[in-house]
């Protein structure tokens, strides 16, 4: 998949593209979204590790992962605070949707905190349906417990985006 690139002014605004190595400003991002290295090593063997740099900086980073013929998952998506509130998740979103789409898959799969209530109303807004609670992923798979918004982390909601049902609007940078 190419490279995706706003040009402003003759000057390049973003880009998106596939990152070979991972670096520990990469990972800096990645454990940010899940703290638990182990389970990040896990899956960055076998998915496709995708940085946005943003006026050259590196600002987010996804991980994407096959789970079957026809679902892809976002295993992984963190955007630096430094550049948080700027739409950078919801390109990413929309860059997960197109790459999915190209690649023939008909679902895209994320998993979340159930008290990750931003991230929550992100992923509904873009189209994506609760399909199904882990139930303790949390508290079985994570060594320390995890607070978030003031609440112990137990369960995991895993929604999915079901593409033939999106609106064009969704695959437009």
């Amino acid at each position: 998949m190419s490279n995706d690139h706003n040009q402003i002014k003759g000057k390049k605004h973003f880009e998106i593209k596939q990152v070979e190595k991972i670096t520990d400003e990469h990972w800096k991002l990645l454990l940010l979204a899940d703290p638990s290295k182990d389970l990040v090593e896990r899956y960055l063997q076998s998915g496709k590790t995708f940085e946005f740099r943003k006026n050259t900086k590196l600002a987010a980073i996804m991980v994407l992962k096959e789970v079957s013929q026809f679902k892809l998952e976002i295993k992984n998506i963190a955007v630096d605070p430094a550049f948080e509130n700027q739409g950078i998740a919801t390109r990413l979103l929309k860059y997960a949707f197109c790459y999915a789409k190209k690649h023939q898959y008909q679902q895209v799969l994320i998993g979340t905190g159930s008290t990750s209530f931003k991230q929550l109303y992100l992923y509904q807004k873009m189209g994506f349906r609760i399909s199904h609670v882990k139930r303790d992923f949390f508290v079985k798979n994570y060594k320390y417990p995890i607070h978030e918004n003031g609440l112990l982390l137990r369960d995991m909601l895993v929604l999915v985006a079901d593409l033939t049902e999106l609106k064009n609007d969704y695959y437009k940078g």
